[in-house]
């Protein structure tokens, strides 16, 4: 009787310990699991180094603001945090409103769908996803819009994980995915029906550039539409608590500098764009999009526990504790940001690119 117990005791501990690292750990359903968590394209042996080489970017911050340090920052970056946003975040690398009544899941893609609204994307057309990450929101708008989307990001191993994701999903024939700089984008000019940003010009050293890129990509009277990274006009410069909340935001998001939701319709229409509406996604009467991160803070504790026990057993690289450490103390700064409203991830501009 004795033995039976301790065999029935093992197989609970073992199925909890399996649940706990495999099941409960994953923001979706079949997601990337802890077990599996990575420096991306990283050796396992080298992602501490890449954390401390990513920080050394903000000891010397004139190299985050010139176009030609971008691509190793923001890379640098995205290999560090790819798995860990999978896993923790979800394969849509960005914020939605909460919506009552829905999941988070739901408001992601409901976020998603909007943008492919606004261009008006339908079957037929070729849509530009800049910044696609592992092509969360351009599953979302193939799946809605049924348009052929590609996607162009600077990391190669979200280029791969996103192809795997589309095949998964059956949609490897409406999404395409290529590896490049939006600053220097690999496509002809007047190649694109529409296109769409979701928090991720954000990381352009100047925002004219990227808006210059999308412009010449576009054919001739398409629509654009991006969800950008602002201060608001809540911003203080001179408030410590609010200067410090920003920066806190920047370094633990690869950002060479938050701008100010003012310079975003101006500089669009520096570029040659008209601009058709704009509007910040997240000002009242929206509900908090920062609910769902202020939620997160049990999962957190608990996912850092498990990144710990894995780092010290060898399956998780080394260094991936002090990536998992940096994106909480994120959170805060982004949960502070939203609170006090002086930062939206959301700040919505749809524009046209004239016929003539």
């Amino acid at each position: 009787m004795d033995g039976v117990a301790l065999f029935f005791t093992g197989a609970l501990v073992a199925g909890g310990i399996y649940w706990f690292l495999c099941v409960l750990g994953p923001a979706e359903r079949k997601g990337k699991r802890a077990l599996d968590l990575s420096g991306g394209s990283i050796s396992a042996e080298k992602v501490q180094d890449n954390y401390k080489q990513y920080w050394s970017f903000f000891r010397r911050p004139k190299e985050i603001e010139t176009a030609e340090k971008v691509p190793d920052f923001v890379d640098t970056f995205y290999n560090l945090v790819t798995d860990i946003y999978e896993w923790g975040w979800g394969q849509s690398f960005h914020f939605s409103p909460s919506i009552r009544g829905k999941s988070h899941r739901d408001a992601t893609r409901l976020h998603e769908e909007m943008a492919a609204d606004l261009i008006g994307a339908k079957p037929g057309q070729k849509i530009l996803d800049v910044g696609c990450g592992v092509g969360g929101p351009m599953r979302a708008i193939a799946s809605h819009s049924r348009a052929s989307v590609v996607g162009i990001t600077i990391n190669e191993y979200q280029v791969k994980r996103a192809r795997d994701h589309n095949r998964k999903a059956g949609l490897d024939a409406l999404c395409e995915v290529v590896c490049g700089n939006f600053l220097q984008m690999p496509f002809d000019d007047s190649t694109f029906d529409g296109a769409y940003s979701i928090e991720a010009t954000c990381h352009a050293p100047k925002l004219e550039e990227v808006y210059a890129e999308i412009y010449r990509v576009l054919k001739p009277g398409s629509l654009y539409v991006s969800y950008e990274w602002v201060t608001t006009d809540k911003f203080d410069a001179g408030d410590d608590e609010h200067v410090e909340v920003i920066q806190g935001i920047e370094r633990g998001d690869a950002l060479p500098g938050l701008r100010a939701y003012s310079d975003i319709a101006e500089t669009a229409k520096k570029v040659g764009f008209e601009v058709v509406k704009e509007k910040d996604l997240a000002a009242p009467p929206a509900e908090p999009w920062w609910t769902r991160l202020k939620m997160g803070r049990l999962a957190y504790w608990r996912n850092h526990v498990v990144v710990q026990v894995l780092s010290a057993v060898g399956v998780a690289p080394k260094g991936t504790v002090d990536v998992h450490e940096m994106l909480f103390k994120t959170a805060d700064f982004l949960s502070r940001g939203g609170e006090t409203e002086i930062f939206s991830p959301m700040h919505m501009i749809l524009c046209r690119k004239p016929i003539s």
